[in-house]
Protein backbone atom coordinates (compact mmCIF):
# COMPACT_ATOMS: atom_id res chain seq x y z
CA UNK A 1 0.00 0.00 0.00
CA UNK A 2 2.73 2.16 0.95
CA UNK A 3 4.62 1.52 -2.44
CA UNK A 4 1.44 2.42 -4.82
CA UNK A 5 1.34 5.97 -2.67
CA UNK A 6 4.32 6.68 -3.07
CA UNK A 7 4.08 5.80 -6.52
CA UNK A 8 1.04 7.53 -6.61
CA UNK A 9 2.85 10.95 -5.59
CA UNK A 10 5.77 10.48 -7.59
CA UNK A 11 3.72 10.24 -10.97
CA UNK A 12 1.78 13.92 -9.20
CA UNK A 13 4.86 15.30 -8.87
CA UNK A 14 6.20 14.64 -12.39
CA UNK A 15 3.00 15.80 -14.22
CA UNK A 16 2.95 19.15 -12.08
CA UNK A 17 6.56 19.43 -13.02
CA UNK A 18 5.85 18.97 -16.79
CA UNK A 19 2.87 21.01 -16.68
CA UNK A 20 4.68 23.55 -14.56
CA UNK A 21 7.71 23.17 -16.95
CA UNK A 22 5.57 23.82 -20.09
CA UNK A 23 3.80 26.96 -18.45
CA UNK A 24 6.97 28.39 -18.41
CA UNK A 25 8.44 27.50 -21.63
CA UNK A 26 4.77 28.58 -22.98
CA UNK A 27 5.16 32.02 -21.18
CA UNK A 28 8.75 32.48 -22.60
CA UNK A 29 7.71 31.96 -26.13
CA UNK A 30 4.74 34.14 -25.73
CA UNK A 31 6.74 36.69 -24.48
CA UNK A 32 9.42 36.48 -27.38
CA UNK A 33 6.33 36.76 -29.95
CA UNK A 34 5.12 39.70 -28.10
CA UNK A 35 8.73 41.45 -28.19
CA UNK A 36 9.13 40.36 -31.53
CA UNK A 37 5.55 41.62 -32.36
CA UNK A 38 6.57 45.29 -30.66
CA UNK A 39 9.57 45.34 -32.74
CA UNK A 40 7.77 44.97 -36.35
CA UNK A 41 5.75 47.52 -34.61
CA UNK A 42 7.65 50.29 -34.26
CA UNK A 43 7.62 52.78 -37.36
CA UNK A 44 10.28 52.42 -39.97
CA UNK A 45 9.48 56.07 -40.71
CA UNK A 46 10.28 59.99 -39.04
CA UNK A 47 6.94 61.62 -38.96
CA UNK A 48 3.50 60.40 -39.92
CA UNK A 49 1.50 63.18 -42.53
CA UNK A 50 -1.97 63.20 -43.44
CA UNK A 51 -2.93 64.94 -46.79
CA UNK A 52 -6.74 65.68 -47.08
CA UNK A 53 -7.70 66.82 -50.66
CA UNK A 54 -10.99 68.13 -52.18
CA UNK A 55 -11.67 65.20 -53.44
CA UNK A 56 -9.44 62.04 -53.64
CA UNK A 57 -9.90 60.55 -57.32
CA UNK A 58 -9.27 64.40 -59.03
CA UNK A 59 -6.19 64.01 -61.23
CA UNK A 60 -5.21 67.52 -59.79
CA UNK A 61 -5.25 66.15 -56.32
CA UNK A 62 -3.40 62.70 -57.60
CA UNK A 63 -0.71 64.80 -58.98
CA UNK A 64 -0.53 66.76 -55.14
CA UNK A 65 -0.49 63.32 -53.94
CA UNK A 66 2.32 62.48 -55.86
CA UNK A 67 4.93 65.27 -55.28
CA UNK A 68 4.05 64.62 -51.57
CA UNK A 69 4.47 61.12 -51.82
CA UNK A 70 7.99 61.67 -53.37
CA UNK A 71 8.91 63.95 -50.81
CA UNK A 72 7.69 62.01 -47.84
CA UNK A 73 9.68 58.92 -49.44
CA UNK A 74 12.99 60.86 -49.85
CA UNK A 75 12.67 62.26 -45.87
CA UNK A 76 11.21 58.86 -44.59
CA UNK A 77 7.47 60.11 -43.97
CA UNK A 78 4.54 57.74 -43.46
CA UNK A 79 2.20 59.51 -45.82
CA UNK A 80 -1.71 59.07 -45.58
CA UNK A 81 -4.02 60.05 -48.63
CA UNK A 82 -7.53 60.36 -47.52
CA UNK A 83 -10.94 62.02 -47.94
CA UNK A 84 -13.59 62.37 -49.33
CA UNK A 85 -14.83 60.62 -52.69
CA UNK A 86 -16.22 63.66 -53.80
CA UNK A 87 -16.82 67.51 -52.09
CA UNK A 88 -18.00 66.91 -48.72
CA UNK A 89 -17.37 69.52 -46.09
CA UNK A 90 -18.61 67.01 -43.58
CA UNK A 91 -16.64 64.01 -44.60
CA UNK A 92 -13.83 66.26 -44.74
CA UNK A 93 -13.96 68.25 -41.49
CA UNK A 94 -14.53 64.30 -39.85
CA UNK A 95 -11.32 63.25 -42.05
CA UNK A 96 -9.49 65.90 -39.98
CA UNK A 97 -10.74 65.32 -36.70
CA UNK A 98 -10.13 61.53 -37.14
CA UNK A 99 -6.32 62.50 -38.25
CA UNK A 100 -5.87 64.75 -34.86
CA UNK A 101 -7.18 61.82 -32.46
CA UNK A 102 -4.88 59.35 -33.88
CA UNK A 103 -2.22 61.93 -33.30
CA UNK A 104 -0.24 62.43 -36.49
CA UNK A 105 2.51 64.73 -36.74
CA UNK A 106 0.73 67.01 -39.14
CA UNK A 107 -2.23 67.45 -41.13
CA UNK A 108 -2.31 68.66 -45.07
CA UNK A 109 -5.29 70.03 -46.43
CA UNK A 110 -7.23 72.23 -48.65
CA UNK A 111 -8.48 75.18 -47.39
CA UNK A 112 -12.76 76.01 -46.66
CA UNK A 113 -14.61 78.51 -47.01
CA UNK A 114 -16.96 76.71 -44.66
CA UNK A 115 -17.76 78.69 -41.29
CA UNK A 116 -17.12 75.18 -39.72
CA UNK A 117 -13.48 74.99 -41.05
CA UNK A 118 -11.71 78.00 -39.54
CA UNK A 119 -12.50 77.00 -35.62
CA UNK A 120 -12.03 73.72 -36.31
CA UNK A 121 -8.47 74.37 -37.33
CA UNK A 122 -7.57 76.62 -34.84
CA UNK A 123 -8.84 73.97 -32.32
CA UNK A 124 -6.53 71.18 -33.90
CA UNK A 125 -3.67 73.41 -34.06
CA UNK A 126 -3.77 75.02 -30.12
CA UNK A 127 -3.75 71.39 -29.50
CA UNK A 128 -0.79 71.15 -30.84
CA UNK A 129 -1.32 69.45 -34.15
CA UNK A 130 0.29 71.63 -36.84
CA UNK A 131 -1.86 72.52 -39.97
CA UNK A 132 -0.85 73.17 -43.76
CA UNK A 133 -3.26 74.07 -45.86
CA UNK A 134 -2.90 73.50 -49.72
CA UNK A 135 -4.38 74.55 -53.06
CA UNK A 136 -7.13 77.06 -51.70
CA UNK A 137 -6.08 79.15 -48.18
CA UNK A 138 -7.64 79.31 -44.69
CA UNK A 139 -5.57 82.67 -43.97
CA UNK A 140 -8.23 83.77 -41.37
CA UNK A 141 -7.42 80.70 -39.61
CA UNK A 142 -4.31 79.66 -36.90
CA UNK A 143 -2.99 77.41 -39.82
CA UNK A 144 0.79 77.44 -40.26
CA UNK A 145 1.21 77.71 -43.20
CA UNK A 146 -0.41 77.88 -47.26
CA UNK A 147 1.54 76.57 -50.64
CA UNK A 148 -0.30 77.45 -53.56
CA UNK A 149 -1.20 79.55 -56.25
CA UNK A 150 -1.78 83.09 -55.77
CA UNK A 151 -5.39 82.86 -56.80
CA UNK A 152 -5.97 86.38 -57.37
CA UNK A 153 -2.93 86.32 -59.14
CA UNK A 154 -4.03 83.57 -61.78
CA UNK A 155 -7.04 85.44 -62.78
CA UNK A 156 -5.36 88.65 -63.03
CA UNK A 157 -3.09 87.53 -65.55
CA UNK A 158 -5.73 85.95 -67.06
CA UNK A 159 -7.52 89.39 -67.51
CA UNK A 160 -4.09 90.76 -68.49
CA UNK A 161 -3.82 87.87 -71.65
CA UNK A 162 -7.22 89.06 -72.41
CA UNK A 163 -6.39 92.38 -73.15
CA UNK A 164 -3.09 91.71 -74.85
CA UNK A 165 -4.79 89.30 -77.15
CA UNK A 166 -7.79 90.87 -78.35
CA UNK A 167 -8.40 94.30 -79.57
CA UNK A 168 -12.01 96.01 -79.95
CA UNK A 169 -14.71 95.08 -78.30
CA UNK A 170 -15.25 92.16 -76.39
CA UNK A 171 -17.92 90.54 -74.17
CA UNK A 172 -16.86 88.14 -72.12
CA UNK A 173 -18.89 85.43 -70.46
CA UNK A 174 -17.43 83.43 -67.51
CA UNK A 175 -18.03 80.02 -66.16
CA UNK A 176 -16.23 79.08 -62.98
CA UNK A 177 -16.05 75.78 -61.26
CA UNK A 178 -17.92 76.90 -58.01
CA UNK A 179 -19.62 80.08 -57.19
CA UNK A 180 -18.63 79.00 -53.28
CA UNK A 181 -14.63 78.12 -53.48
CA UNK A 182 -12.79 80.84 -52.51
CA UNK A 183 -10.07 79.77 -54.92
CA UNK A 184 -12.48 80.09 -57.81
CA UNK A 185 -13.87 83.39 -56.54
CA UNK A 186 -10.18 84.73 -56.40
CA UNK A 187 -9.59 83.87 -59.94
CA UNK A 188 -12.93 85.94 -60.61
CA UNK A 189 -12.43 88.78 -58.46
CA UNK A 190 -8.14 88.94 -60.44
CA UNK A 191 -9.78 88.49 -63.70
CA UNK A 192 -12.42 91.48 -62.89
CA UNK A 193 -9.81 93.40 -61.66
CA UNK A 194 -7.32 93.10 -64.71
CA UNK A 195 -10.19 94.23 -67.32
CA UNK A 196 -11.60 96.88 -64.92
CA UNK A 197 -11.53 100.20 -66.60
CA UNK A 198 -11.03 98.85 -70.02
CA UNK A 199 -14.37 100.38 -71.75
CA UNK A 200 -13.89 97.92 -74.66
CA UNK A 201 -14.45 94.95 -72.08
CA UNK A 202 -17.57 94.26 -70.55
CA UNK A 203 -18.46 91.08 -68.32
CA UNK A 204 -21.83 90.48 -70.04
CA UNK A 205 -22.72 86.60 -67.87
CA UNK A 206 -20.80 84.64 -64.74
CA UNK A 207 -22.28 81.01 -64.59
CA UNK A 208 -20.85 77.65 -62.26
CA UNK A 209 -20.22 75.04 -64.07
CA UNK A 210 -19.62 73.07 -60.45
CA UNK A 211 -16.24 71.87 -61.75
CA UNK A 212 -18.16 69.55 -64.07
CA UNK A 213 -17.17 69.51 -68.16
CA UNK A 214 -20.45 68.89 -69.63
CA UNK A 215 -22.12 71.18 -66.91
CA UNK A 216 -19.53 73.60 -68.13
CA UNK A 217 -20.71 72.83 -72.03
CA UNK A 218 -24.77 73.56 -71.08
CA UNK A 219 -23.38 76.78 -69.21
CA UNK A 220 -21.38 77.73 -72.08
CA UNK A 221 -24.43 76.89 -74.69
CA UNK A 222 -27.01 78.39 -72.61
CA UNK A 223 -24.88 81.82 -72.76
CA UNK A 224 -24.50 81.75 -76.47
CA UNK A 225 -28.14 81.36 -77.23
CA UNK A 226 -28.85 84.28 -74.82
CA UNK A 227 -25.91 86.54 -75.69
CA UNK A 228 -25.24 86.14 -79.21
CA UNK A 229 -22.53 88.74 -78.82
CA UNK A 230 -20.40 87.05 -76.54
CA UNK A 231 -17.09 87.07 -78.30
CA UNK A 232 -14.97 86.29 -75.24
CA UNK A 233 -14.80 83.00 -72.56
CA UNK A 234 -12.99 82.84 -69.05
CA UNK A 235 -12.82 79.24 -67.65
CA UNK A 236 -11.82 79.31 -64.10
CA UNK A 237 -11.48 75.69 -63.82
CA UNK A 238 -9.88 72.55 -65.74
CA UNK A 239 -12.89 71.06 -67.08
CA UNK A 240 -14.55 74.63 -67.69
CA UNK A 241 -12.50 75.15 -70.84
CA UNK A 242 -12.99 71.83 -72.32
CA UNK A 243 -16.61 72.47 -71.69
CA UNK A 244 -16.54 75.83 -73.20
CA UNK A 245 -14.33 74.65 -76.36
CA UNK A 246 -16.60 71.65 -76.99
CA UNK A 247 -19.82 74.33 -77.25
CA UNK A 248 -18.23 76.66 -79.45
CA UNK A 249 -17.06 73.95 -81.46
CA UNK A 250 -20.90 72.52 -81.85
CA UNK A 251 -22.45 76.24 -82.38
CA UNK A 252 -19.58 76.65 -85.09
CA UNK A 253 -18.34 80.04 -83.24
CA UNK A 254 -15.10 78.95 -83.05
CA UNK A 255 -14.24 81.69 -85.35
CA UNK A 256 -13.81 85.44 -83.85
CA UNK A 257 -14.21 83.80 -80.42
CA UNK A 258 -11.07 83.67 -77.52
CA UNK A 259 -11.20 81.29 -75.05
CA UNK A 260 -8.87 81.09 -72.19
CA UNK A 261 -8.89 78.17 -70.22
CA UNK A 262 -6.94 77.18 -66.70
CA UNK A 263 -4.32 74.24 -66.40
CA UNK A 264 -2.76 71.93 -68.85
CA UNK A 265 -5.03 69.14 -69.60
CA UNK A 266 -4.43 67.31 -72.67
CA UNK A 267 -7.65 67.59 -73.94
CA UNK A 268 -6.69 71.70 -73.55
CA UNK A 269 -3.51 71.26 -75.02
CA UNK A 270 -5.35 70.15 -78.00
CA UNK A 271 -8.26 72.38 -78.47
CA UNK A 272 -5.19 74.88 -78.10
CA UNK A 273 -3.19 73.19 -81.07
CA UNK A 274 -6.27 73.42 -82.69
CA UNK A 275 -6.74 77.04 -82.21
CA UNK A 276 -9.99 76.36 -80.17
CA UNK A 277 -8.65 77.36 -76.74
CA UNK A 278 -6.19 81.08 -77.17
CA UNK A 279 -4.79 80.82 -74.02
CA UNK A 280 -4.25 78.89 -70.46
CA UNK A 281 -3.77 79.21 -66.87
CA UNK A 282 -0.84 76.94 -65.21
CA UNK A 283 0.02 75.70 -62.13
CA UNK A 284 2.38 73.46 -60.23
CA UNK A 285 0.31 71.14 -58.19
CA UNK A 286 3.12 68.60 -58.09
CA UNK A 287 5.54 71.28 -56.57
CA UNK A 288 2.38 71.65 -53.90
CA UNK A 289 2.69 68.47 -52.50
CA UNK A 290 6.59 68.31 -52.72
CA UNK A 291 6.71 71.60 -50.67
CA UNK A 292 4.23 71.41 -48.49
CA UNK A 293 5.60 68.03 -46.92
CA UNK A 294 9.13 69.41 -46.52
CA UNK A 295 7.72 73.01 -44.85
CA UNK A 296 5.78 70.29 -42.66
CA UNK A 297 9.18 68.90 -41.35
CA UNK A 298 10.55 72.14 -41.12
CA UNK A 299 6.95 73.34 -38.27
CA UNK A 300 7.96 70.08 -36.60
CA UNK A 301 11.48 70.50 -36.06
CA UNK A 302 11.06 74.03 -34.82
CA UNK A 303 12.29 75.79 -37.74
CA UNK A 304 10.94 78.92 -39.35
CA UNK A 305 8.72 78.87 -42.67
CA UNK A 306 6.72 81.24 -44.64
CA UNK A 307 3.09 81.70 -43.33
CA UNK A 308 2.39 82.18 -47.33
CA UNK A 309 4.24 80.04 -50.25
CA UNK A 310 3.10 80.58 -53.92
CA UNK A 311 3.60 78.52 -56.43
CA UNK A 312 4.70 79.86 -59.83
CA UNK A 313 1.45 80.69 -62.38
CA UNK A 314 1.63 82.04 -65.83
CA UNK A 315 -0.25 82.02 -68.99
CA UNK A 316 0.89 80.07 -71.97
CA UNK A 317 -0.57 80.74 -75.31
CA UNK A 318 -0.33 77.30 -78.39
CA UNK A 319 3.54 78.36 -79.41
CA UNK A 320 4.67 77.56 -76.01
CA UNK A 321 3.26 74.42 -75.51
CA UNK A 322 6.44 71.32 -75.65
CA UNK A 323 6.56 68.09 -77.03
CA UNK A 324 7.29 66.85 -73.07
CA UNK A 325 4.75 68.61 -71.73
CA UNK A 326 2.13 66.69 -69.98
CA UNK A 327 -1.41 66.75 -68.58
CA UNK A 328 -0.84 68.19 -65.27
CA UNK A 329 -4.06 69.44 -63.70
CA UNK A 330 -7.71 68.75 -63.69
CA UNK A 331 -8.87 71.07 -61.01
Amino acid sequence: MNYLLKLFYLIGFLLFFATFSFAIYFAEKMNDFRVSAAKEKVPSYKYHFVLVPEEVDNNYWRLIEKGARDAANQFGIELEYVGPKQGNIDEHLKTLEMAAAAKVDGIISQGLTEKQFTPLINKLVKNGTPIITIDTDAENSNRNSYVGTNNYYAGFIAGQALLKDTSGIVNVAIITGSFHSINQKMRVNGFKAAVKGEERVRIIAIEESKISQIRAAEKTYQILEKYPQVNAIFGTSALDGIGIANSVTLLNRVEGMYIIGFDTLDETLAAMKKGIIDATVTQEPYEMGHRSVELMIKIIEGKKVPTTNYTNTAVIHKEDITADMKEDTVK
